[in-house]
């Protein structure tokens, strides 16, 4: 691949091309699909640029980028029924298992929650936070789609999506020490703060 030109104006007039040549609405399900996975991709480069991960989940997030993008190419190319393997990139089951395997390594290592983690902690942690939640959003925008075109979508991509934002969450908590950082959720705690806070005293009408 080879881009010599960052600009075309093809897109001055509200429209964009997927993959396959078809012109289509900027506002169209693929576009947003895609383009939040996109969106997902620089928000896992923040997180890979935080000084406070450890190497090697800098190493995997780089991974996971490619994938990414792989996820894009899927996405911009309407799957066709029939199509041969080999006809266009799509994600496959062995990059599911991939991630599969990489929560189940960091997990047995983490104590068992006792209850539900508040985005923060460490800023690797805060950001690792931050890409789940729009990795969420990315998957939700490919089941839009899913709904719209049943069968023109990868049928890894939305298992690949799921499974991502479950990693993500994982390897936040590992940023927070392997758990110790975790700031949790205590349910009802800013009730009973402002019950206990004191009256202030009202002043006196002169």
């Amino acid at each position: 691949m080879r881009l010599t030109r960052i600009y075309t104006r093809g897109g001055d007039g509200g429209m964009t091309s997927l993959g396959d040549g078809k012109r289509v609405p900027k506002t169209h399900l693929r576009i947003a699909a895609y383009g939040t996975v996109d969106e997902l991709n620089s928000f896992l480069g923040v997180a890979r640029a935080e000084s406070g991960l450890a190497v090697k989940e800098r190493t995997l997030l780089r991974h996971i980028q490619n994938d990414l993008f792989d996820v894009g190419a899927d996405l911009c190319v309407p799957r066709r029924e029939g199509e041969t393997s080999s006809a266009h990139l799509r994600i496959v089951p062995e990059q599911v298992k991939a991630l599969e395997a990489a929560i189940d390594l960091r997990n047995a290592k983490l104590q068992p929650l006792v209850s539900f983690v508040l985005p923060g902690g460490s800023p690797a942690a805060a950001a690792l936070h931050l890409a789940r939640v729009v990795c969420r959003r990315a998957e939700i925008a490919v089941a839009h789609l899913l709904v719209a075109e049943p069968a023109g979508v990868g049928e890894q991509v939305l298992p690949y999506l799921n499974r991502l934002a479950d990693l993500l969450f994982v390897m936040a908590r590992c940023a927070n020490r392997m758990g110790k950082d975790d700031v949790l959720w205590q349910p009802g705690a800013g009730r009973e703060s402002k019950a206990r806070r004191p009256k202030r005293a009202r002043r006196k009408q002169r």
